[in-house]
C-alpha cells in the first residue's frame, strides 16, 4: 500500500495513535514502514508533492488553529500544508471527502526509482516487511544508472523553508533597515555638498591671488577691501571695486543674506529660520559669494558682495551693484539714487 493510501486508512479507522516515528521513518502498527520524506501521491495547489511527514503532522492536529499550526511545524523544521489545502488535506484523510483532483498516480518518480512507486493496486510495490537491506539490494540491481541516483536524492531531500515562511520575515527588523538606509542617504549629500565646495576652494588657492585682490592664502576665503580693481557695470560708468549684489532685507524672503552664499555658490536652496539658527552672532552686513566662469581661454573665479541695506551704500557703491533679487514690493526702492525701474534694471539684472 502506499504511504497516503495507508495514512488515510488508519485515520479512517482512528488508529492515529499508531502511527509512530522512529528516527526518520514511519512506523504504521506492525503493517507498514516508510521514511519520512517520502513524496506522497497528494499534490498541493502550488504543484508540488507534500511529503509523508507534512500530511502526518497536519492530521495529527486538526484541532487547533492553522497559524498555530504553522508556526508550530515551522518551530519543528517541518514543511506546512498551505492554507487554501488546510481544510481539502484533512477531509480527504479523514474520509469525508472520498476523492480529490489533487491526488496524483503514478508518481512522477516510479519510472525511475520502483521504491517511490505508491499505486494501490501495484503488488511490485515496496512493503514493509521487506528489511533494509532487501531494499538496498533491490535499489542496487534495479538500475544503477545516473537518472536512478538523483531519484534517490530527490527522495531524501527536505524543505528548509516554503513561499509562506518567507513572507512571516521572522527576526527581520525593516524599520532599522530603513532608517539605515535613509541615514546614508544623508550622509551621501553631505558629502557631495562637501566635495563641491572643497572643490572651489581647492582651484581658488591654485589661482593664488586674482586681479580683483582677492586673496587664497590663508584658512578662509575672503575679499581684500585695500585692493580696487576695475570692472564695467552693466549699462553705465566703469565702477571700482567688488560688484555688488542687493538682497531684500526682510526676513520673511526666499533669499536673504544668511542663505544667499550657499544659494548663489552651490545650488543649495536652506530656509533662512534654519540658516540664521547655524550662525552665531549677529546678523552679517556682507556675504562674500564666489562664482566660477568660463571664458574663452580659461576658467576664473569672480568675487561678489551681497548686502541687504541699500541705505549703507554710497555714491560711488551704487557704480558696482550689478544684480538686485526683487522682493515685489515698492518700498524696496526707496531712497534709490534712481529715478524709476527702468533705470535700475537697465543697470542691474
Amino acid at each position: 500500500m502506499d504511504p497516503l493510501s495507508a495514512l488515510r486508512d488508519f485515520t479512517i479507522r482512528g488508529d492515529l495513535d499508531k502511527i509512530i516515528r522512529i528516527n526518520d521513518e514511519f512506523r504504521f502498527g506492525n503493517e507498514y514502514t516508510f521514511p519520512c520524506s517520502t513524496k506522497t501521491a497528494y499534490r498541493s495547489k502550488q504543484g508540488n508533492l507534500y511529503t509523508l511527514e507534512t500530511l502526518v503532522y497536519c492530521i495529527q492536529n486538526t484541532k487547533i488553529k492553522f497559524t498555530n499550526y504553522l508556526q508550530d511545524a515551522l518551530a519543528l523544521g517541518i514543511p506546512p500544508v498551505t492554507y487554501i489545502d488546510w481544510k481539502p488535506v484533512k477531509e480527504y484523510l479523514s474520509g469525508k471527502l472520498s476523492s480529490t483532483d489533487s491526488i496524483v498516480f503514478p508518481l512522477p518518480q516510479e519510472s525511475q526509482n520502483p521504491n517511490l512507486n505508491y499505486r494501490p493496486d501495484d503488488p511490485m510495490l515496496l512493503d514493509s516487511r521487506i528489511d533494509d537491506s532487501a531494499a538496498a539490494d533491490k535499489v542496487n540491481n534495479g538500475n544503477e544508472g545516473v537518472e536512478n541516483h538523483v531519484s534517490l536524492i530527490y527522495a531524501n531531500e527536505r524543505p528548509l523553508k516554503d513561499r509562506e515562511s518567507l513572507l512571516e520575515c521572522k527576526n527581520r527588523d525593516f524599520y532599522g533597515v530603513l532608517v539605515a538606509s535613509t541615514r546614508r542617504e544623508e550622509e551621501r549629500h553631505k558629502f557631495e555638498s562637501q566635495q563641491r565646495k572643497d572643490g572651489l576652494v581647492a582651484k581658488s588657492r591654485l589661482m593664488g591671488t586674482d586681479e580683483r585682490g582677492i586673496g587664497y592664502g590663508g584658512d578662509e576665503l575672503g575679499y581684500d577691501s585695500a585692493a580696487k580693481p576695475k570692472m564695467h557695470s552693466k549699462g553705465g560708468k566703469i565702477g571700482e571695486g567688488v560688484p555688488i549684489i542687493l538682497v531684500p532685507s526682510a526676513f520673511q524672503t526666499l533669499i536673504t543674506i544668511y542663505n544667499v552664499k550657499e544659494f548663489l555658490e552651490d545650488g543649495i536652496f536652506i530656509p533662512t529660520d534654519v540658516k540664521a539658527k547655524q550662525m552665531k552672532g549677529p546678523k552679517p552686513e556682507c556675504v562674500t559669494v564666489q562664482k566660477k566662469f568660463s571664458t574663452d581661454r580659461n576658467r576664473v573665479m569672480t568675487a561678489y558682495e551681497v548686502r541687504d541695506k541699500p541705505s549703507a551704500l554710497k555714491g560711488d557703491d551704487w557704480d558696482r551693484v550689478v544684480a538686485v533679487f526683487v522682493l515685489g514690493k515698492e518700498w524696496q526702492f526707496k531712497d534709490w539714487p534712481f529715478k524709476d525701474h527702468v533705470e535700475i534694471f537697465n543697470k542691474s539684472k
